[in-house]
């Protein structure tokens, strides 16, 4: 269930598709993913290694779905190209 966690980052899209992309790619970059892991073992902390390996599987489980890091222009718009039904 926890790899749904990062999901919350849609919430940023309530102050704009400009925020809404920032906290959107920020959640789901894979390198602050492997940062945090990093962190975790560099503090000998379970729980921050836990939450970068989760950042990092679901970002990546995010790309195998067509998801990628979101652009200004709105949520449908990524750098993996158009999310969603073509108009």
């Amino acid at each position: 269930m926890l790899l749904l966690t990062p999901d919350i980052s849609f919430l940023g899209y309530v102050g704009g598709d400009r925020i809404g992309a920032v906290i959107y790619n920020l959640f789901h970059h894979r390198g602050l993913a492997v940062l945090i892991y990093l962190a975790g073992i560099y503090f000998r902390s379970e729980t921050t290694s836990l939450i970068g390996v989760i950042l990092f599987a679901h970002s990546s489980m995010d790309r195998i779905f067509g998801y990628g890091l979101k652009y200004f222009d709105g949520f449908k718009f990524t750098h993996l190209g158009n999310v969603g039904k073509q108009s």
